[in-house]
This record gives structure tokens, sequence and C-alpha cells, in this order.
């Protein structure tokens, strides 16, 4: 048999969590279709992985890449981090079903999502635009609740109407059968604060008949906390449909070490529904300018800002001064913008990392001038800094979070696993190298360690070159 690709004397680690082993990988076409002893066979392609690990290519259990998968420069960042499929359409926030007028914008945080405002009237639509577009990685995607709220209601400071939640179940119905994942909720936010429980039941109702998860960024992730995760909890049990906490943290000084208690109250709903959770790797959130978290964040750095876009990257509290008022103040000039909030517990971002189900998943927003590095850091940092360096949890298990369970928990079938007859999607790292080099200061720099992804069977990174941008794919719901 001749191979189109042998990684010879690999560290193979195959994305279940099982132990490490050294073996060949034989990818034919977009499959990986044998792993052993392949020293004797041929190949077009024969690529010497002593000392480096072949894992499954990483899933970003949380992206924001809507728009950005159409777009080389801000796709890079999850190449060059070993990414290989990407879930969008999170936290409400999706660019279908949308229907602008002519110089109409959609409101915060929906706005985030395109710098040119692209949005699409269905999601069967968005979907063909990003396959004909041949993307750099794999996309699935959840449709946004507040997307649907946008797309059906006049006031958004309300709760929906039986007419509104019957065209926006509508909505979803096609969203589904074109491919979507599920449904994302952002209430959390402004186009959604308004909305009830019974509206997001009532709305989620096509998740059961077809299938879909909900992933939900709670109401609240501070003083509030526990209220918000029993009512995605509702949400979910009476839906009867699978449930992904979204970024799972505890926001502010008041509220550190809670994690032991949310973490607690998270198993106990696993085993009455399925439940698990995304998070990230670092002490600081971003998010759009908060008048709201100025009290609880020890730093508050500015990413963008449409009315003063030169003091992205700078401190909120300097550009107050500079400005002689107070930082509320201040931040309502800045917008609309973003900022990163230092308002986390290092214990609790390792409690939730630790999790058996957490998974791993950047929440990293495109398009911004000086990001949150988890945009360009989020997965070599768990390999290295939180693996290696500080033994959390061993490489295998880091894994598992980023690969087999991902693929598990949002129906990605033959994804998520280096095994015979699944999609060659593979990252090579040198475990002992592989390290985040983003900043806060300095968040636009690409990771060490990684020397080969593939996606799809076609070599997209070569040492940190991007040599095919067409090689992903459009993953479509049970396909």
């Amino acid at each position: 048999m001749t191979f189109d690709y042998i990684f010879k004397n690999a560290t193979v680690i195959d994305g279940t969590g099982a132990p490490r082993y050294r073996a060949d990988v034989g990818v034919v076409a977009e499959l990986i279709a044998e792993i052993g002893d392949l020293s004797k066979a041929s190949a077009k392609q024969v690529i010497d992985a002593s000392g480096q690990v072949v894992a499954p290519g990483f899933i970003d259990t949380h992206a924001h890449d809507d728009a950005a998968i159409f777009d080389r420069s801000e796709i890079y960042p999850k190449l060059a981090q070993g990414v290989t499929t990407i879930i969008n359409g999170n936290c409400g926030c999706s660019l279908a079903p949308m229907a602008l007028r002519p110089g109409e914008r959609p409101p915060t945080p929906l706005d985030q999502l395109s710098r040119d405002g692209v949005h699409f009237r269905t999601f069967a639509e968005y979907l063909d635009a990003v396959s004909l577009s041949r993307p750099a990685i794999n996309g699935a995607f959840l449709v946004g609740h507040s997307t649907l709220r946008f797309r059906h209601m006049a006031d958004l400071e309300r709760p929906a109407n039986e007419s509104e939640i019957s065209a926006m179940q509508l909505d979803l119905h096609e969203a589904l059968d074109a491919g979507a994942l599920g449904m994302s909720t952002g209430v959390f936010y402004g186009p959604a604060q308004a909305t009830t429980t019974d509206e997001l039941i009532a709305v989620g109702r096509p998740l059961s008949e077809r299938g879909g998860l909900i992933a939900m960024h709670v109401r609240n992730e501070a003083d509030q906390i526990e209220p918000a995760l029993h009512e995605a909890f509702a949400v979910s049990s009476t839906l009867h449909v699978p449930l992904v906490v979204s970024h799972h943290k505890l926001f502010g000084k008041e509220n550190h070490g809670r994690s032991t208690h949310t973490l607690a109250l998270l198993r106990q709903q696993a085993r009455l529904s399925p439940v698990c959770f995304d998070c990230y790797p670092y002490t600081a959130s971003s998010s759009t300018l908060l008048p709201s978290r100025i009290k609880d964040s020890s730093r508050i750095q500015i990413t963008w800002s449409k009315t003063h876009p030169q003091h992205a990257g700078r401190d909120l509290k300097d550009i107050a001064e500079e400005m002689r008022v107070d930082q509320e103040e201040a931040m309502r000039r800045l917008a609309p913008g973003g900022a990163v909030y230092f308002a986390l517990s290092e214990d609790d971002v390792q409690r939730i990392l630790a999790s058996p189900n957490a998974m791993i998943g950047s929440d990293g927003v495109p398009f911004q001038e000086v990001p949150h590095p988890r945009m360009w850091g989020t997965f070599p940092r768990v390999l290295g800094h939180y693996s290696r360096d500080l033994r959390l949890f061993p490489l295998e298990a880091a894994l598992h979070k980023m690969t087999g369970l991902p693929a598990e928990r949002f129906g990605l079938v033959g994804r998520g696993r280096v095994a015979p007859g699944f999609a060659a999607d593979l990252t090579v790292f040198d475990a002992e190298q592989i390290a985040d080099m983003a900043t806060f200061d300095a968040p636009k720099q690409a990771p060490k360690g990684i020397s080969h992804v593939m996606v799809n069977g076609c070599m997209a990174v070569v040492d940190g070159e991007v040599v095919d941008w067409h090689a992903g794919q459009v993953l479509r719901r049970g396909q």
C-alpha cells in the first residue's frame, strides 16, 4: 500500500486519554489509513516525527471566527497553534440569520463578529458561503439566540411575544436543517438581557425535535453565578438536550474560590443530563466595555475603541488620568470598544481546567488591534505551561480536553482521534518545547514547538508557515 504521508517514529497520543505509544501514522487522501510499523511501506512524503507527538488537530470549542474564517490573516492564529476545527456562533452571536438595512449595524456584541458588516439572511446561505470559500480550517456552527432576537424583534428591551417566538423557532429549524450543531445564548449581553427562562425554552424547542445542543453564556459569572447555572440546567433539562456552559469562570475578587462549589454543581447536574463546559487558561477575561466590571478588576486593558483607536493596548486607568475623568466616564468616551479585565483567580483557573468535564476554548475575538493573548496562545499554553511545567494534568488528559472530548460532545463524527478511518486532522509538536509566546502587551505572537498541522489529509502548516489555505471543510450536524 502506498500512503500519501507517513509520520514515522511518532509518539502517538490518540485523543481518548489513553497512554501514549510509539508508532508510524499513515495517511491516504483525507483519512488516517493505518497506524503501526510502516517502515516497509512507501509514501509520497515521509515525515520523521522522532521525538515529537502526533495528536489529533485541536478543536477550539469556543470561537468567534464567524467572519474571520473568510480572512487569512485573522484565521492564521488558530492554524499556528494547531487548531484544525473551530466551533463558531457562540455567546448568542452568529452572522445568520440576519437582515441588515443599508448602513445599519447590529447591537453590541453582534457587531464584533465582522469588520465590514458581512451577514447572511439564512443559515444555509452562510454555511454555503463558508464552504465555497474553501476555508483554511474546519468550521462547525451554532445559531445565536441574540441574532434571532435581533432579526425578529424591534424592541429588544422586553421578552419575546408568541409570534416572535414562533418566527425564531422557524429560523432555528432552518439552521438545524442546514447543519447547525445547535443554539447558543448570551443572556449576559444587552440584546438578550430581557429574555426570560421561558423564552429560552420556547425558542429552543426545535433543538429537542432535531437533536441539537445548547451552549450558554450564562446570565451572571460573578455574585449570581449559582442561579445563572441553575437557569442553564433548567433550560437544557426541560428541552432534554446536551448543555455546554461557555467559558466557565468566577469574576471578581469576592467570588474567588467559588469554583469549588460551581464545579460540584456541574458534576451533580452531569449525573442527571449531558453537561460539560469550556474554559480558557488565563486569569483575565475579555469583553465589550462594561462599566459594571471596573470595581471588580485589578487592571483593565483596552483592546479596541471605535472613537479613540489610538488607546488600544493601554490601561484604562492611564487613559482616564489623561482625560481627567474617572474610569467609568473614560470607558463611556471610548465606547464602542472592548477590554481585557484582570479579575480572575489562578486557583480557580487551575481547578476549572483540571475538571474532567472541561474542554478548551479560546474565546478569542478577531479584528482587534491588541487582542487578548488567548487568540494566539490558548492551546500551547495548556500543553506547555499547565500540563508540562505545572504538571496540572498529564499530556494525554490535556489533549483529550481539546480533541476527543469536544468531538464527542459536539457530535463531530470521525474527528478528534488518531485512529484508522478518522479524518487526518493532525498536529505534530515537541512536548518539551511547545509554549505560548503571546502576552497581554504583545499578543500577536505565534507559539513555538509546533512543526506540522494537517487538515483533512492536506499539509496546512510546516514550521509555522501556512502551505495550504484551503484544506478546511464545513462540518454539518450529523454528517
